[in-house]
């Protein structure tokens, strides 16, 4: 249900593969797609994912019948918290992997299927995507899988209202529009304009990669200008001291690309 496959130069595409169920998530394959993000954080190789679907939709959310409605569904409050701590942390991992994540929406993203998508770094919507938050029409919280975190930080707290609240889906012109989708890309040339972006991105060294999105991550939430600043610095003094800067300093003077190592 989570096909990997490698592409050149250290770009690995991570698919759902369930359309006949519109890619609904399992727990199996909540699962597997965490195993799958720890098992390339830890091959040094790895330098950009691509989270891409099956189908014609992205991911429809939580599977409701096999998992709520089956016979293993969780029972009581403390059940109930298990599971929704299995879906958060999946939403913490993809943010917080060590490499950049690009997801390639085209088709609906729903509920925790938004989620995956705000949780990646960069979102590249085709025609037919759709964001919304399914939620808050089955008489619960918005509020989840980082929703409330990742889309006002993306749209701004007066939209992010408006979507959470009203659940009304936003299409794919309006999500470029306002900043939730990073690109837009033709019928059928959503995951080859991700390819795209994860090329130009994996042409960086390693240490630029990583740190980048690392330093992005902290200080989008920094407590103050100087935090970031300080945060900056220490990442930029070790850079100065790695072989690939070094490199690129060479490759510069001699006008040709650089070739980096992750040294």
């Amino acid at each position: 249900m989570i096909v990997l496959e490698e592409q050149t130069a250290g770009i690995v595409v991570v698919t759902l593969d369930r359309p006949q169920a519109a890619n609904a998530l399992t727990l199996p394959m909540v699962a597997q797609l965490r195993s799958s993000l720890a098992a390339l954080g830890e091959d040094p190789a790895v330098r950009v994912v691509v989270l891409a679907a099956r189908g014609k939709a992205f991911c429809s959310g939580l599977d409701l019948k096999q998992v709520l409605m089956g016979p293993d569904a969780p029972q009581g409050p403390i059940e109930n918290m298990a599971l929704q701590e299995k879906f958060a942390g999946l939403m913490r991992d993809v943010a917080m992997a060590r490499f950049p994540v690009i997801a390639a929406v085209d088709g609906a993203a729903v509920g925790a299927g938004m989620g995956l998508a705000l949780a990646a770094d960069i979102r590249v919507a085709g025609p037919h995507a759709r964001f919304l938050v399914g939620a808050v029409k089955v008489a619960l919280s918005a509020g989840e899988c980082g929703i409330s975190y990742h889309l006002p930080r993306l749209v701004g707290g007066g939209r992010a209202f408006d979507i959470m609240l009203t659940g009304r889906p936003v299409d794919a012109a309006e999500a470029h529009g306002i900043g939730l989708a990073t690109w837009l890309a033709p019928d059928g040339a959503v995951l080859e304009k991700a390819l795209t972006v994860a090329r130009q991105i994996a042409a960086n060294s390693p240490y630029a990669i990583k740190h980048t999105k690392q330093v992005m991550r902290t200080n989008i939430d920094a407590p103050s200008l100087d935090a970031a600043l300080e945060l900056e610095n220490h990442v930029q003094c070790l850079g100065l001291g790695t072989q690939d800067f070094r490199e690129a300093c060479v490759a510069f003077a001699e006008k040709r690309v650089p070739s980096f190592t992750g040294a």
